[in-house]
């Protein structure tokens, strides 16, 4: 008799995964966290802030007769712009002797004004400290040009040279670092408001050369 054909075994059949009921109700907790607590807050935009807007600082402009002024220097004489009538004067007004800022632009004067007599010019300095502290501040830096006294600021605002400015990126009021060439016809040939010191004097200089 042939032999009987043995039936393979049934394979068993694995149960499905069931979800666990953490993930199952995963939805409905997160739906009842916003019933309770409102919608999750959206993020805050980044917002730039706008740039201080400064006044005008009212500087004569350039083809304006420049203010005329009569002030005390440290070497004890009395400086009028008239007194240099045909000839480039270039003013400069700093805030206070002997800091950082106005040391540097002072020494880059002195260490150039050979270029600037070289055109016949003039140089003056003006701040509204004493001719006291000017004269100290000229010797320790031997400073070849005179240092002018305007302690009412009276030359400054005629300048636009005090008023309105940053300090430290903060507004505030103050003399406001500038330099203008008057030029031989007593007009302003060229104008600096608010000066940034590096590389200032040899723009100034480039300016006399240009002027001729």
């Amino acid at each position: 008799m042939p032999a009987k054909k043995k039936k393979a075994p049934a394979r068993k059949k694995t149960p499905a995964k069931r979800q666990s009921s953490t993930k199952r109700n995963a939805p409905a907790k997160k739906q009842a966290a916003a019933a309770r607590h409102g919608p999750a807050p959206a993020a805050k935009a980044k917002t730039k802030k706008a740039p201080v807007a400064l006044a005008d600082s009212g500087a004569p402009a350039v083809g304006a007769v420049a203010p005329p002024f009569a002030l005390p220097g440290d070497d004890g004489a009395v400086h009028a712009l008239a007194d240099h009538r045909g000839s480039p004067v270039v003013v400069y007004f700093y805030p206070r002797d002997d800091t950082p800022g106005c040391t540097i632009e002072a020494c880059d004067f002195r260490d150039n004004i050979a270029r600037a007599v070289g055109h016949g010019a003039t140089v003056l300095g003006i701040s509204k400290d004493s001719t006291d502290s000017h004269a100290r501040f000229r010797q320790k830096y031997s400073l070849n040009f005179p240092l002018l006294s305007d302690p009412e600021l009276t030359v400054h605002k005629a300048y636009g040279a005090y008023g309105d400015k940053l300090m430290y990126g903060k507004p505030t009021v103050g003399v406001i670092r500038s330099t203008f060439l008057v030029g031989r016809d007593g007009r302003i040939a060229r104008a600096w408001p608010r000066v940034k010191v590096d590389g200032h004097v040899d723009e100034v200089l480039r300016a006399l050369d240009a002027l001729g």
